[in-house]
Protein backbone atom coordinates (compact mmCIF):
# COMPACT_ATOMS: atom_id res chain seq x y z
CA UNK A 1 0.00 0.00 0.00
CA UNK A 2 1.44 3.72 -0.99
CA UNK A 3 0.72 6.53 0.86
CA UNK A 4 1.59 9.82 -0.44
CA UNK A 5 3.42 12.26 1.72
CA UNK A 6 3.16 15.95 2.23
CA UNK A 7 4.95 18.10 4.62
CA UNK A 8 7.80 17.13 3.91
CA UNK A 9 6.81 15.29 0.61
CA UNK A 10 7.45 11.99 0.38
CA UNK A 11 6.53 8.32 -0.35
CA UNK A 12 5.64 5.63 2.19
CA UNK A 13 4.82 2.00 0.98
CA UNK A 14 4.05 -1.40 3.28
CA UNK A 15 4.35 -4.42 1.87
CA UNK A 16 1.45 -6.79 1.32
CA UNK A 17 0.77 -8.49 4.96
CA UNK A 18 2.26 -5.86 7.14
CA UNK A 19 5.70 -6.62 6.33
CA UNK A 20 8.30 -8.20 8.63
CA UNK A 21 8.41 -5.19 11.25
CA UNK A 22 11.17 -3.30 9.54
CA UNK A 23 10.84 0.12 8.90
CA UNK A 24 13.60 1.69 6.66
CA UNK A 25 13.87 5.37 5.61
CA UNK A 26 15.57 5.81 2.94
CA UNK A 27 17.31 9.34 2.30
CA UNK A 28 18.79 10.74 -1.27
CA UNK A 29 21.98 12.51 -1.65
CA UNK A 30 22.14 16.24 -3.67
CA UNK A 31 19.57 14.98 -6.14
CA UNK A 32 17.04 15.81 -3.42
CA UNK A 33 14.89 13.28 -5.34
CA UNK A 34 12.43 11.37 -2.86
CA UNK A 35 13.84 7.63 -3.72
CA UNK A 36 10.42 5.77 -4.85
CA UNK A 37 12.15 3.15 -7.07
CA UNK A 38 14.25 1.96 -4.24
CA UNK A 39 11.15 2.48 -1.47
CA UNK A 40 8.90 0.02 -3.86
CA UNK A 41 11.58 -2.26 -4.29
CA UNK A 42 12.63 -2.51 -0.43
CA UNK A 43 8.49 -2.86 0.31
CA UNK A 44 8.75 -5.75 -2.21
CA UNK A 45 11.07 -7.79 0.18
CA UNK A 46 9.03 -7.33 2.79
CA UNK A 47 10.22 -4.09 4.44
CA UNK A 48 7.71 -0.98 5.27
CA UNK A 49 10.02 2.27 3.44
CA UNK A 50 9.42 5.80 3.43
CA UNK A 51 11.39 8.64 1.67
CA UNK A 52 11.22 12.08 2.50
CA UNK A 53 12.14 15.40 0.42
CA UNK A 54 14.63 17.13 2.75
CA UNK A 55 15.48 20.33 0.70
CA UNK A 56 14.23 22.34 -1.41
CA UNK A 57 10.76 21.73 -0.14
CA UNK A 58 8.05 24.13 1.58
CA UNK A 59 9.86 25.57 4.63
CA UNK A 60 13.04 23.88 4.31
CA UNK A 61 16.20 25.29 2.88
CA UNK A 62 16.11 25.36 -0.50
CA UNK A 63 20.10 23.84 -0.87
CA UNK A 64 22.09 21.24 1.67
CA UNK A 65 22.64 24.41 4.02
CA UNK A 66 21.95 24.06 8.30
CA UNK A 67 18.71 21.18 7.18
CA UNK A 68 17.51 20.45 10.60
CA UNK A 69 18.60 16.63 11.80
CA UNK A 70 15.11 16.90 13.56
CA UNK A 71 13.81 16.62 9.88
CA UNK A 72 14.70 12.67 9.54
CA UNK A 73 13.63 12.46 13.32
CA UNK A 74 10.32 12.90 12.92
CA UNK A 75 10.19 10.78 9.98
CA UNK A 76 11.76 7.83 12.42
CA UNK A 77 8.46 9.24 14.58
CA UNK A 78 6.11 8.17 11.81
CA UNK A 79 7.70 4.60 11.19
CA UNK A 80 7.60 3.72 14.80
CA UNK A 81 4.37 3.70 14.86
CA UNK A 82 4.40 1.30 11.96
CA UNK A 83 7.60 -1.06 12.81
CA UNK A 84 9.46 -2.37 15.91
CA UNK A 85 12.89 -2.38 13.84
CA UNK A 86 14.24 1.18 12.55
CA UNK A 87 16.72 1.12 9.60
CA UNK A 88 18.39 4.21 7.56
CA UNK A 89 19.35 4.29 4.40
CA UNK A 90 21.05 7.05 2.53
CA UNK A 91 23.21 7.69 -0.30
CA UNK A 92 26.16 10.55 -0.74
CA UNK A 93 24.75 13.17 1.49
CA UNK A 94 21.51 11.08 2.44
CA UNK A 95 24.42 8.76 4.46
CA UNK A 96 26.10 11.94 5.93
CA UNK A 97 23.05 12.90 7.79
CA UNK A 98 22.06 9.19 8.33
CA UNK A 99 25.30 8.31 9.89
CA UNK A 100 25.02 11.45 11.95
CA UNK A 101 21.28 10.75 12.91
CA UNK A 102 22.06 7.00 14.66
CA UNK A 103 24.89 8.55 15.99
CA UNK A 104 22.62 10.22 18.03
CA UNK A 105 19.22 8.65 17.73
CA UNK A 106 19.28 5.67 19.85
CA UNK A 107 16.27 4.19 17.93
CA UNK A 108 18.47 3.19 14.94
CA UNK A 109 18.67 -0.41 14.88
CA UNK A 110 20.80 -0.19 11.52
CA UNK A 111 22.41 1.99 9.49
CA UNK A 112 23.24 1.58 5.23
CA UNK A 113 25.18 4.55 3.87
CA UNK A 114 25.92 4.28 -0.01
CA UNK A 115 29.21 6.42 -0.98
CA UNK A 116 29.22 8.00 2.42
CA UNK A 117 31.44 10.32 4.23
CA UNK A 118 33.50 10.73 7.44
CA UNK A 119 33.11 14.38 8.59
CA UNK A 120 30.45 16.88 8.12
CA UNK A 121 30.71 19.20 5.32
CA UNK A 122 30.33 22.72 4.02
CA UNK A 123 27.06 23.17 2.30
CA UNK A 124 25.67 22.25 -0.94
CA UNK A 125 23.41 24.98 -2.56
CA UNK A 126 22.25 28.02 -0.65
CA UNK A 127 20.50 28.61 2.87
CA UNK A 128 17.37 29.90 3.87
CA UNK A 129 19.30 33.33 2.76
CA UNK A 130 19.28 32.44 -0.72
CA UNK A 131 23.20 32.70 -0.33
CA UNK A 132 25.73 30.23 -1.22
CA UNK A 133 28.74 31.89 0.71
CA UNK A 134 29.24 32.48 3.60
CA UNK A 135 30.44 28.57 3.78
CA UNK A 136 27.91 26.87 6.29
CA UNK A 137 27.27 23.39 7.92
CA UNK A 138 25.19 21.38 5.87
CA UNK A 139 23.43 20.45 9.26
CA UNK A 140 21.85 21.80 12.63
CA UNK A 141 20.96 19.68 15.28
CA UNK A 142 18.69 21.15 18.40
CA UNK A 143 18.80 24.95 16.38
CA UNK A 144 22.85 24.85 16.28
CA UNK A 145 25.03 24.14 13.18
CA UNK A 146 27.41 21.06 13.50
CA UNK A 147 31.30 21.46 13.17
CA UNK A 148 32.06 21.14 9.43
CA UNK A 149 35.28 20.99 7.04
CA UNK A 150 35.27 23.80 5.00
CA UNK A 151 35.62 24.43 1.25
CA UNK A 152 39.19 25.19 -0.27
CA UNK A 153 37.47 27.49 -3.28
CA UNK A 154 40.84 28.04 -4.96
CA UNK A 155 40.20 23.83 -5.16
CA UNK A 156 37.31 24.86 -7.70
CA UNK A 157 39.79 25.89 -10.57
CA UNK A 158 40.75 21.54 -10.65
CA UNK A 159 36.93 20.46 -11.52
CA UNK A 160 36.62 20.12 -14.61
CA UNK A 161 33.76 19.59 -17.40
CA UNK A 162 31.53 18.56 -16.00
CA UNK A 163 32.86 18.52 -12.54
CA UNK A 164 34.24 15.93 -10.58
CA UNK A 165 34.68 17.03 -7.42
CA UNK A 166 36.46 14.40 -5.99
CA UNK A 167 39.69 16.64 -6.00
CA UNK A 168 37.90 19.77 -3.93
CA UNK A 169 36.85 17.78 -0.93
CA UNK A 170 40.41 16.32 -1.04
CA UNK A 171 41.68 19.75 -1.29
CA UNK A 172 39.57 20.60 1.21
CA UNK A 173 40.27 18.38 3.44
CA UNK A 174 44.26 18.87 3.22
CA UNK A 175 43.72 23.03 4.12
CA UNK A 176 41.15 22.73 6.75
CA UNK A 177 42.72 19.55 8.70
CA UNK A 178 42.10 21.71 11.79
CA UNK A 179 38.37 21.55 11.37
CA UNK A 180 38.52 17.61 10.78
CA UNK A 181 38.16 16.60 14.92
CA UNK A 182 35.55 18.40 15.41
CA UNK A 183 33.68 17.25 11.84
CA UNK A 184 34.40 14.28 12.11
CA UNK A 185 30.84 12.01 12.70
CA UNK A 186 31.54 10.20 15.95
CA UNK A 187 30.10 6.94 14.59
CA UNK A 188 31.86 5.05 17.81
CA UNK A 189 28.11 5.96 19.06
CA UNK A 190 26.08 3.95 16.43
CA UNK A 191 24.81 0.78 18.71
CA UNK A 192 22.99 -0.75 15.50
CA UNK A 193 24.65 -2.67 12.64
CA UNK A 194 26.57 -0.09 10.22
CA UNK A 195 27.12 -1.28 6.78
CA UNK A 196 29.09 0.81 4.15
CA UNK A 197 28.81 1.03 0.34
CA UNK A 198 31.11 2.32 -1.80
CA UNK A 199 32.87 2.31 -5.77
CA UNK A 200 36.51 2.60 -5.83
CA UNK A 201 35.92 5.17 -8.74
CA UNK A 202 33.83 7.40 -7.34
CA UNK A 203 34.46 10.76 -8.53
CA UNK A 204 32.01 12.63 -6.25
CA UNK A 205 34.31 12.64 -3.81
CA UNK A 206 36.48 9.58 -2.26
CA UNK A 207 33.60 7.42 -0.31
CA UNK A 208 36.03 4.10 -0.45
CA UNK A 209 38.45 5.93 1.36
CA UNK A 210 36.06 7.75 3.74
CA UNK A 211 34.34 4.35 4.41
CA UNK A 212 36.87 2.79 5.42
CA UNK A 213 38.01 5.54 7.85
CA UNK A 214 34.82 5.33 9.38
CA UNK A 215 35.51 1.41 9.64
CA UNK A 216 38.91 2.14 11.48
CA UNK A 217 37.04 4.86 14.32
CA UNK A 218 34.28 2.39 15.28
CA UNK A 219 37.25 -0.94 15.17
CA UNK A 220 39.21 1.83 17.68
CA UNK A 221 36.08 1.17 19.78
CA UNK A 222 35.64 -2.66 19.21
CA UNK A 223 33.08 -1.80 16.92
CA UNK A 224 32.22 -4.03 13.78
CA UNK A 225 31.40 -2.53 10.33
CA UNK A 226 30.34 -4.29 7.05
CA UNK A 227 32.36 -2.47 4.13
CA UNK A 228 31.49 -3.41 0.60
CA UNK A 229 33.64 -2.37 -2.32
CA UNK A 230 34.08 -2.67 -5.77
CA UNK A 231 37.44 -1.62 -7.89
CA UNK A 232 35.48 0.05 -10.62
CA UNK A 233 32.28 1.37 -9.28
CA UNK A 234 30.88 5.20 -9.19
CA UNK A 235 29.30 7.36 -6.91
CA UNK A 236 25.87 5.40 -7.24
CA UNK A 237 25.84 1.90 -6.83
CA UNK A 238 22.35 -0.20 -8.33
CA UNK A 239 20.16 -2.40 -6.60
CA UNK A 240 19.20 -5.45 -8.59
CA UNK A 241 15.60 -4.62 -9.64
CA UNK A 242 16.25 -0.46 -9.37
CA UNK A 243 16.81 1.36 -12.59
CA UNK A 244 19.55 3.66 -13.56
CA UNK A 245 19.52 6.82 -11.86
CA UNK A 246 19.30 9.64 -13.83
CA UNK A 247 19.02 13.48 -13.05
CA UNK A 248 20.50 15.57 -10.22
CA UNK A 249 23.57 17.64 -10.70
CA UNK A 250 25.15 17.80 -13.40
CA UNK A 251 28.65 16.55 -12.29
CA UNK A 252 31.18 13.48 -13.33
CA UNK A 253 30.42 10.30 -10.95
CA UNK A 254 32.91 7.43 -11.93
CA UNK A 255 31.84 4.33 -12.52
CA UNK A 256 30.63 2.60 -15.08
CA UNK A 257 26.79 1.04 -15.48
CA UNK A 258 28.21 -2.97 -15.28
CA UNK A 259 30.30 -1.98 -12.19
CA UNK A 260 27.90 0.10 -10.21
CA UNK A 261 25.47 -2.98 -11.02
CA UNK A 262 27.82 -4.99 -9.40
CA UNK A 263 28.26 -3.14 -6.56
CA UNK A 264 24.53 -2.83 -6.27
CA UNK A 265 24.35 -6.94 -6.21
CA UNK A 266 26.78 -7.09 -3.60
CA UNK A 267 24.95 -4.54 -1.16
CA UNK A 268 21.84 -5.77 -1.49
CA UNK A 269 23.08 -9.72 -0.09
CA UNK A 270 24.21 -7.30 3.32
CA UNK A 271 21.00 -5.24 3.00
CA UNK A 272 19.26 -8.87 3.21
CA UNK A 273 20.69 -9.59 6.37
CA UNK A 274 20.45 -6.35 8.02
CA UNK A 275 16.49 -5.53 7.39
CA UNK A 276 16.47 -8.42 6.37
CA UNK A 277 14.72 -8.87 3.28
CA UNK A 278 12.53 -11.53 2.18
Amino acid sequence: METTLENPAGLLVRPDGGGNGTGALVLAGSSGRVEVDRVRLLASAGVTAMSIQWFGGEGQPPGICEVPLETFGAALDRLGELCSRLVLIGTSKGAEAALLLAAVDARVDAVVAFAPSHVVWFNSGPGRDGKLRPARSSWTRDGEPLPFVPPDDDARSILGDPPAFRGVYHQSLATSAGHVPAATIPVERIAGDVVLVAGEDDQVWDSAAFARAIADRRERHGLHTTLVTHPEAGHRAVLPGEPTPTGGTRMLRGGNPEADAALGRLAWWELTKVLPLS
